[in-house]
């Protein structure tokens, strides 16, 4: 009776995975995308108040990257240095429930670059001019105004880089995140309320108070 021949281990070279390697970081923003349910309004706001142009529109009767039988449009509106704002409409898709607390409203915001401050004053001015509601504020490093997107409820921001270093401080970053997570952390072991105890550590460290206080000394 024949019988089969089976290699010792060692004739095989022992298999190792490729530990994965940081490719790098990402070069730029591409797109953002967010659902409107109604497309026609929402390419007049950007393409006639914004300025931004209708560059890509797509449709497909179910989402690529999941396969959910959604049937969609899809349309681009680019900006000045190629990336862009876009919206999916699908028909039969609830609109997103009310946000339950008006700070996630605040926070969630797309902030747009204008190249410099009087642009900035520009955009107020044709902002207020098409009946938005504009917030001005200057943050020291940016000067920005705030409005909202009447169609869709997307908070967005205009901004003039004021101080080209606002993006380059990672030892003072990680410094204040360390501190922020140290003082938490301390409420937490504490039992205090947290919210009132980073209140306290946001009044002594406030970014805007330093800004008035820089202003003052001027």
């Amino acid at each position: 009776m024949s019988t089969i021949q089976v290699p010792e281990q060692s004739a095989f070279a022992p298999v190792t995975a490729a530990r994965p390697v940081l490719p790098g970081m990402p070069s730029n923003h591409h797109h953002l995308a967010y659902t409107t349910h109604d497309t026609q309004a929402t390419i007049d706001f950007y393409t006639r108040v914004l300025g931004m142009p209708l560059v890509g529109a797509v449709v497909d009767d179910r989402i690529p990257s999941t396969g959910e039988p959604y049937p969609y449009l899809h349309t681009f509106f680019r900006m000045g240095d190629g990336a862009c704002l876009a919206f999916f409409e699908s028909p039969g898709v609830p609109k997103m429930p009310p946000i339950e607390h008006p700070a996630h409203k605040t926070f969630n915001h797309v902030a747009l670059e204008v190249p410099t401050r009087d642009e900035v004053d520009r955009w107020y001015d044709w902002l207020k001019a098409n009946g938005l509601d504009v917030l001005r504020v200057d943050h020291g490093i940016i000067d920005s105004i705030y409005f909202f997107d009447p169609v869709n409820g997307i908070r967005l921001e205009l901004t003039a880089t004021l101080d080209p270093t606002w993006n380059a401080h990672p030892e003072e970053a990680r410094e204040v995140v360390e501190q922020w997570f140290t003082d938490k952390r301390c409420a937490e072991a504490e039992g205090r309320d947290v919210a009132v105890a980073m209140r306290e550590f946001t009044q002594a460290h406030s970014h805007q108070a330093h800004v008035k206080k820089s202003k003052h000394s001027l």
